[in-house]
């Protein structure tokens, strides 16, 4: 029988508004709770930045975007959009291959328009405290399960006075509160009396504060790509670490003024960083392009736990197996074609919702998550990988298509995305405008 359900979404950047459009077009009652006073996310630039730069002070102002002004998609225009919303066909004035991420927000609040979310979005009101509590007999949507109560305060201005706070009843949260606002910061020997500036890339927003200055990079990902070669251009020196073993060391072909080195060792007080190729230099700034934790301050329950940067258990990165499909989690495995991944996870959440699909039982989803762990661990990948479809999207993809009835995603699309990585990970300074975007390539 189909079922209606009151449903909390937790967010409304990217994941949000796309599950605020599936859960609507079920026929559920939707309320996203937005902390900030726009839709977006993590989309939305702000030109300020946490009142800690590295990230570390639990009492610090935080700022929850982490875009820099000149920032580009590491994907092209194909693979940046919906299956029947694509930005390819689009341009909102930024009509290059891989736009920036103002086209990025225009595509959204359009899609969000569009798709009436923006009546369900109750902005500046932030979700305080989510948890469950047995729900007392009866009828209704769960009635014998769970349901969710939400302690939301609302500010007139941004980071403004709290005007207004409540509590409210659902039956199902959606958490989309995105993963690209609490640093990760690794742990290095001395830096509590390194004498220099440190800056995790959350807090990157231009180039200028870097002029002339001996930079150590830590990290090898697409931040630490497009950082170093954007401030390279007014830094004296820029050094880039990571712990990957097939770097090469040294300077870097076609850069005068960038270096390869293994990872930082130790830092010491006279300013000095030692590496551990056995190179040493004196260094003005340590810049962490390290990644984000996940972090869900709100939820107050014990089913979930994060351990290493694995969030779990979760029945397919989604449904924890104790509370499913009451609550659910959208957009935390990463890559992937992000927005196809979050279009899908979201129908099939929501035709879950409306009783149109079923869920294994607690026992069969808790065995799926324990052999996806144990065949990680054969094959020797690192806890902090849970999440990473690197090896499997297609699978886990095409697995979610198949759910939704939807069609195989085409084979296009993956190529398309390899060819991207590749291209991103390369030094070519001009990897994104000489792109051929052709599907057929």
């Amino acid at each position: 029988m189909r079922r209606s359900c009151k449903v909390a979404v937790i967010g409304a950047g990217v994941s949000g508004l796309v599950a605020a459009r599936e859960l609507l077009r079920e026929g559920h009652e939707v309320v996203v709770f937005e902390k900030s006073g726009r839709v977006g996310g993590t989309w939305a630039y702000d030109p300020r930045s946490d009142s800690d730069p590295v990230g570390l002070d639990p009492a610090r102002r935080v700022v929850h975007g982490s875009l820099y002004a000149s920032l580009r998609t590491n994907l092209p225009r194909p693979l940046m959009g919906f299956s029947d919303y694509p930005l390819l066909g689009r341009s909102f004035g930024d009509a290059r291959a891989f736009p920036g991420h103002e086209e990025m927000l225009a595509l959204l609040e359009a899609f969000a328009g569009d798709a009436g979310v923006p009546a369900a979005v109750r902005a500046r009101t932030e979700a305080a405290r989510v948890a469950p509590r047995l729900r007392g007999g009866g009828g209704g949507a769960g009635a014998g399960e769970e349901e969710w109560v939400v302690e939301w305060r609302r500010r007139e201005e941004e980071d403004g006075e709290v005007v207004e706070e409540g509590a409210e009843e659902f039956d199902a949260v959606v958490v989309c509160n995105g993963h690209h606002t609490e640093p990760r910061v690794p742990r290095i020997p001395g830096i509590e009396r390194w004498p220099g500036k440190q800056i995790h890339s959350h807090n990157y927003r231009i180039p200028e504060p870097f002029r002339d200055q001996i930079v150590v990079i830590i990290g090898m990902g697409s931040s630490a790509q497009d950082i170093s070669k954007e401030i390279s251009h007014v830094a004296k020196e820029i050094h880039l670490a990571s712990r990957s073993t097939d770097v090469i060391i040294g300077k870097l072909d076609g850069h005068d003024n960038i270096w390869q080195h293994s990872m930082v060792s130790c830092v010491h007080e006279d300013g000095v960083v030692d590496f551990d190729d056995g190179s040493s230099l004196c260094a003005d700034v340590i810049f962490y392009c390290t990644g984000y934790k996940y972090h869900f301050p709100f939820l107050e329950l014990d089913e979930i736990n994060i351990d290493d940067s694995r969030v779990g258990p979760l029945y397919k990165h989604i449904f924890p197996p104790k509370l499913a499909p009451w609550l659910s989690f959208v957009g935390l495995p990463y890559k992937a074609i992000i927005f196809l991944m979050i279009e899908l996870q979201c129908k099939w959440i929501a035709r879950i919702l409306s009783n149109k699909l079923a869920l294994p039982s607690e026992t069969d989803m808790m065995a799926s998550v324990l052999e996806h762990y144990r065949r990680m661990e054969e094959a020797g990948m690192p806890k902090h990988h849970t999440h990473s479809l690197l090896s499997n999207q297609a699978d886990y993809l095409n697995w979610l298509s198949c759910e939704v009835g939807m069609p195989p995603v085409e084979e296009w699309r993956f190529r398309m995305y390899d060819r991207a990585i590749m291209r991103i990970h390369s030094r070519d300074d001009k990897c994104r405008d000489n792109w051929d975007a052709d599907p057929s390539i």
